[in-house]
């Protein structure tokens, strides 16, 4: 459990607001003496000013002297002091202020908003506070914006609790409260765990890795073991560091907010699956396959294929035969991926492939009814699935028409695995970390190759747990028991 302590320099700062169950001065907080609650703790600072060598600069440095996670940080407080350090995280922003104000039609050259923890009653500027946030987390922020040839950040400081000012402290209220709901719960209002999970969801995507039915499994089987598993969203960035583990249930990608969460939670210490290093060994193509490649795991013959550069065809058709597969190097879901059944189709696509991407794969073509997937965990295989090709076509997903289809699936216990298969899934997976994997093989005969590993595998109610059932929910959420054990002790995940 997270405890949270919100820190004032003066009490009277807090009187417009709800009594909090950790409440404490500068003061208070700076004291050697003071005994802080026992576990993890997330500190508040909502001092009056963060100058260099003032109470609320010492209350961020020795936050983070005594291993408390703090809002804003040292790094923050720094950045925000000088014009020449927070004007780097805006160069980025720019664009998407000038096409936000100018939806607003906003009148006059000059604007001044609040920010209260990555919120801001704005019409139209809620996604960019969000960003700005999440750059420069610090619990108020007061930003000037100036319109010359576009509108641009003029100005970005930190202001107190004790500057706000009737509809302005409700707004700071409503933005704590959806920052951490704990600050206001009361005492033994709900079942007290051991730890906190979170589970990164994405309500709206059509091929989530989990269905609805799975993530409460997942939540079932994290209670059973003391482990308060709580689903959350892109919003809900400003707020991972409360939780000791995160465990991303939506599809992942390196330029998406995905990465984003993977990379902060490593940050912030946390058990997290899929990490960053996972993310960025698994979801690229090029990079796995010189990967498999490199270590000797049999991966269908592959070239890459350069925009701007020549390319024989004719070659490229006698080394690979015919049809030829050709792949974006971060597509998912059978998706940027199409097959050319000759020369001529071939020279088409790459034109229109490298329209997408500077890099193109071309493989060769291996028709097999079903491609094996080997879920791994931690180098340890946890269940094994048969996917069918869907019917007519010649992968698993047929998204033509502008719906998806996907051929059946037979799971069945990893002890009936082929050899061969099991043992080439696990030396795939280990070459890409310790975490939760997918590896999808083709097999032909003899033959078994890895068409690519999968950082956050399908665990989808009645598919991947047919065998093991709530036990498969129960695995993984042991792992990340066990890791979350071994780091509150210092050990070696």
């Amino acid at each position: 459990m997270t405890n949270v302590i919100l820190v004032v320099e003066d009490r009277r700062d807090w009187a417009a607001y709800y009594p909090a169950k950790h409440l404490m001065t500068a003061q208070e907080y700076l004291d050697s003496s003071t005994v802080f609650p026992v576990g993890r703790v997330q500190v508040i600072n909502l001092c009056r000013n963060y100058r260099y060598l003032s109470p609320g600069y010492y209350c961020s440095l020795l936050a983070e002297a005594r291993g408390h996670r703090v809002l804003p940080s040292v790094r923050t407080v720094n950045d925000l002091s000088r014009k020449a350090l927070y004007g780097l995280h805006f160069e980025s922003f720019e664009t998407a202020l000038d096409k936000a104000m100018k939806k607003r039609r906003q009148d006059g050259d000059q604007l001044t908003i609040k920010i209260y923890f990555g919120q801001t009653e704005h019409a139209g500027l809620t996604e960019l506070a969000r960003q700005i946030f999440d750059q420069l987390p610090c619990p108020i922020l007061q930003l000037e914006f100036r319109r010359r040839e576009s509108w641009t950040v003029e100005s970005v400081r930190p202001i107190g609790l004790h500057q706000l000012k009737g509809k302005e402290e409700d707004a700071f209220a409503t933005a704590l409260e959806a920052f951490n709901a704990r600050v206001w719960r009361k005492a033994g209002s709900r079942r007290k765990f051991r730890y906190d999970l979170a589970m990164l969801v994405n309500p709206d995507e059509k091929l989530p890795p989990s269905d609805k039915v799975a993530l409460r499994k997942f939540a079932r089987a994290g209670a059973d073991l003391g482990i308060n598993v709580e689903q959350i969203g892109r919003e809900d960035y400003p707020r991972l560091a409360e939780y000791d583990a995160l465990f991303i249930r939506e599809t992942t990608a390196l330029d998406h907010h995905t990465y984003q969460f993977a990379r902060k939670a490593e940050q912030e210490g946390m058990v997290v699956i899929d990490d960053p290093g996972s993310i960025l060994r698994c979801t690229n193509k090029i990079y796995f396959a010189e990967l498999m490649q490199g270590n000797k795991v049999s991966v269908p013959k592959t070239r890459f294929l350069f925009r701007g550069g020549r390319h024989d065809v004719q070659a490229m058709v006698e080394d690979l035969g015919l049809p030829v597969v050709l792949k974006i190097p971060d597509g998912s879901f059978s998706r940027g991926i199409s097959k050319a059944d000759s020369a001529e189709a071939l020279e088409a696509a790459l034109v229109e492939y490298f329209k997408q991407s500077a890099v193109v794969l071309a493989q060769e073509f291996m028709y097999t009814d079903y491609d094996w997937r080997i879920g791994v965990l931690n180098n340890r295989p946890l269940f094994a699935c048969q996917y069918f090709m869907s019917k007519g076509h010649w992968q698993i997903y047929n998204h033509a028409g502008g719906k998806t289809q996907s051929g059946g699936s037979r799971t069945l216990p990893v002890q009936e695995v082929p050899t061969k298969v099991l043992r080439t899934a696990l030396k795939a997976a280990r070459l890409m970390g310790n975490g939760l994997y997918g590896v999808d093989m083709k097999q032909s005969g003899d033959r078994v190759v890895v068409v690519e590993v999968n950082d956050n595998p399908n665990v989808d109610s009645g598919v991947e747990d047919a065998w093991l059932g709530e036990d498969l929910y129960r695995q993984i959420m042991l792992e990340f028991l066990r890791r979350m054990e071994a780091r509150r002790l210092g050990l070696a995940v």
